[in-house]
């Protein structure tokens, strides 16, 4: 090769370098992950270390970096590599972690108020991102995400988990393909055992070993006013989503997957309250909701208390599989009801409650599927991309909204308002048994009755009748640096 022609090759290779999605992989061309976000030691193991198991078993992935504002998760997870003598990186701001050019993809398991927001800047600084559920905090956040991906061209996993069962797509589609009729309703079930997370007579010290202020970050910076800063932020609104954004989201991933809606529905109701018991958490353990979907609405319901008083006496928590009501034999998943039988965890049954057909389908987890995107850049390939994920996140974000704006109203009165809505009217009637096993006194205001809200499912705004104030609530104000800009 003469010097006119290495001159020539060289250019070529620069101008593929500079392509989007081209990257430089590491050494034996390994996939490096930075893990942010480690987990807490409070009440579970965090979500961290399980994307950390699950990465470390893929061939070709390395863990290269691990970031966590509290210096007792990341540390403890240090410890694990040495043992194992891994050499791993450490961060305590992911902002370092991004700038580190031998990272080429991040998962990110943080609280949910920090998903949309790192997505949004791991894009920005060239890096592909596997983010946990839920994959946004608000409905606008969400969105920015979905445009950071394509502006950026990143492989952006959102996952959620009905998509890593072949078996239940099988049973969907077989849904899809008229076997059982008509889809007449989807009902997202989350009947999730939580008990009192405790209530604090003032201003909680955060623990030392934490960067409140990173902890914190898009979020409000104030005191903490709760007995644990970690794992029960999820019952705060400023950080959590409540139940229905903890586990609810993927049961409601798989609703809207079974409905086949790409946008937001047009309208949404809830009814719901905290029940049961007095505490420092804000978000409703006790919640039924109306997607109003056409042809076929969903209707989700969320509790958090025993199938009776008894229960409460115990530990129920710990006991859920005896403890807890089901719907129609499950207690967290979803069920499409058709005109002649209905599906359910990846299994056809008729009306009579008999088993049709079972399905078997197999297919690569969403870790494993993720890694070979970001290796073949096949978009199409992707079990759930940013818009999927905002899209099933923002239906948890239009029940809340809806139970945000809300007015507790006696139960009678809340008959009225929702009596012609068929099977969710019927689903209240099973909300008012539930609460009359638990003796909570069902003659009273315990329920709020959310806005019956309008949704643009274009604009993503909502319409009419408390419009102004639900709006307000699509997205939030940021706090500086920890910004989501218009301009992604």
């Amino acid at each position: 090769m003469n010097r006119r022609e290495f001159l020539k090759a060289s250019a070529a290779i620069g101008s593929a370098l500079s392509l989007p999605g081209y990257r430089v992989l590491g050494a034996n061309n390994d996939i490096r992950i930075g893990v942010i976000g480690i987990g807490s030691f409070i009440k579970i193991g965090g979500k961290g270390r399980g994307d950390i198991r699950d990465f470390r078993k893929i061939p070709g992935v390395r863990i290269a970096a691990l970031c966590d504002c509290d210096e007792n998760h990341l540390d403890y997870e240090l410890n694990e590599f040495r043992k194992r003598g891994e050499k791993v990186k450490a961060y305590r701001d992911f902002r370092d972690l991004l700038d580190d050019k031998e990272i080429d993809a991040v998962s990110i398991t943080t609280p949910n108020h920090w998903h949309s927001l790192m997505t949004i800047m791991a894009c920005q600084s060239g890096k592909d991102v596997f983010v946990q559920k839920p994959a946004s905090h608000n409905i606008f956040e969400g969105r920015k995400m979905v445009e950071a991906m394509h502006k950026y061209n990143r492989i952006v996993q959102a996952v959620h988990g009905p998509r890593n069962s072949g078996a239940i797509q099988e049973s969907l589609e077989y849904i899809w393909g008229g076997n059982l009729g008509k889809i007449k309703c989807v009902y997202g079930i989350n009947y999730r055992p939580r008990t009192s997370i405790g209530k604090v007579n003032g201003p909680q010290s955060t623990p030392k070993s934490c960067d409140y202020n990173l902890w914190c970050g898009p979020a409000p910076k104030k005191p903490l006013m709760r007995e644990h800063l970690h794992y029960d932020w999820h019952w705060d609104w400023d950080t959590g989503n409540g139940d229905l954004g903890n586990m609810g989201i993927h049961a409601m991933d798989g609703c809207r997957w079974a409905v086949r809606k790409n946008s937001l529905p047009k309208r949404a109701i809830s009814i719901g309250a905290r029940l049961g018991y007095d505490d420092d958490g804000q978000t409703p353990n006790t919640m039924i909701t109306l997607l109003d979907y056409e042809p076929a609405p969903i209707i989700f319901e969320v509790r958090g208390l025993p199938r009776d008083k008894s229960f409460r006496q115990s530990n129920w928590e710990k006991n859920a599989g005896v403890t807890m009501d089901k719907f129609r034999g499950i207690r967290t998943g979803f069920v499409v009801q058709c005109e002649g039988g209905y599906v359910k965890d990846g299994a056809a049954f008729d009306n009579q409650e008999k088993l049709i057909k079972e399905f078997t389908r197999t297919q690569p987890d969403c870790k494993e599927n993720f890694i070979s995107v970001v290796r073949s850049r096949k978009t199409k390939e992707l079990l759930t991309d940013a818009l999927e994920g905002h899209l099933s996140c923002g239906l948890v974000h239009l029940a809340n909204i809806s139970y945000q704006v809300g007015k507790h109203k006696h139960n009678n009165e809340i008959r009225q308002v929702i009596k012609s809505k068929g099977e969710f009217s019927e689903s209240f009637e099973r909300l008012i048994e539930h609460l009359s096993a638990n003796e909570l006194g069902v003659n009273k205001k315990l329920l709020a009755l959310g806005a019956m809200l309008k949704m643009n499912p274009d604009t993503e705004r909502f319409t009419g009748t408390m419009s102004e104030e639900a709006n307000r609530l699509i997205s939030r104000k940021y706090r500086k640096p920890f910004v989501v800009s218009e301009n992604v």
